[in-house]
């Protein structure tokens, strides 16, 4: 049992993928570039300066980071502002943990400027203790530096925190530093189900599923939750 959630935001809390596969389509169309498959893989887990250089290397682009770091949110500001909704049950789920003084914590690829407003106008903003976004940590997620951040600052060892996260990269990055990783299925990482399902220590398809009990993360007796760090429940 644990005492600490840590999320994920775009395809994890936020149903957001689809968004950035529209931007990648038109960014790279409007320089003539088909988007290769791999893409929005690769650079999901780096955050906006580290994407925008990886892309600039793989497309031989004349841009500068920052540049196409501004191109992209104005692509992306009004979605996020306007239309990005919750994934299923997301918000029950962050409620039911709220109400059990489970502290909170959002780890993210992505930037304050385009999560705030959508996390403020779907109502769960105020639900997190804190933001870790990848360009304070020194690597991206493949590693677990963000998920270690956030873990300190809600003042919780990596063993008594769970980490929610819907891509490889994230999963993998949460285990090496030895969190529980649950993996959340998204459309965008359908592809790799079967190897989020073999290296995550759970899988579900939506968070209904946790309010329903399964798997049980959490106990508590009364108004106080019992928590001890260890393996993974089952």
């Amino acid at each position: 049992m644990y005492q600490g959630a840590i999320f994920d935001l775009d395809g994890t809390i936020l149903d957001s993928m689809g968004v950035w596969r529209q931007i990648d389509e038109e960014f790279l169309g409007r320089r003539g570039l088909p988007v290769p498959e791999d893409y929005l893989e690769a650079i999901t887990p780096l955050g906006f300066d580290r994407a925008a250089e990886y892309t600039i290397r793989r497309f031989s682009l004349p841009e500068s980071r920052e540049e196409i770091v501004q191109e992209w949110y104005q692509m992306a500001e009004d979605a996020y502002r306007y239309r990005v909704p919750l994934k299923d049950g997301a918000k029950e789920w962050l409620q039911w943990l709220r109400k059990r003084k489970i502290p909170l914590a959002v780890a993210t690829s992505s930037d304050e400027k385009l999560f705030e407003p959508a996390l403020k106008r779907t109502g769960i903003y105020d639900y997190f203790d804190t933001f870790v976004t990848v360009k304070e940590v020194a690597r991206g997620k493949g590693f677990p530096d963000i998920y270690e951040e956030a873990a300190a600052r809600i003042s919780l060892a990596p063993g008594q925190c769970v980490v929610f996260e819907d891509i490889l990269a994230g999963i993998r990055g949460a285990k090496l530093g030895g969190f529980c990783a649950v993996a959340v299925y998204d459309e965008d990482s359908a592809d790799d189900e079967q190897s989020l399902r073999s290296e995550a220590d759970h899988y579900i398809y939506h968070y209904r599923q946790l309010l329903e009990g399964t798997p049980k993360l959490f106990s508590f007796t009364e108004n106080n939750f019992q928590t001890h760090s260890g393996v993974c429940p089952e």
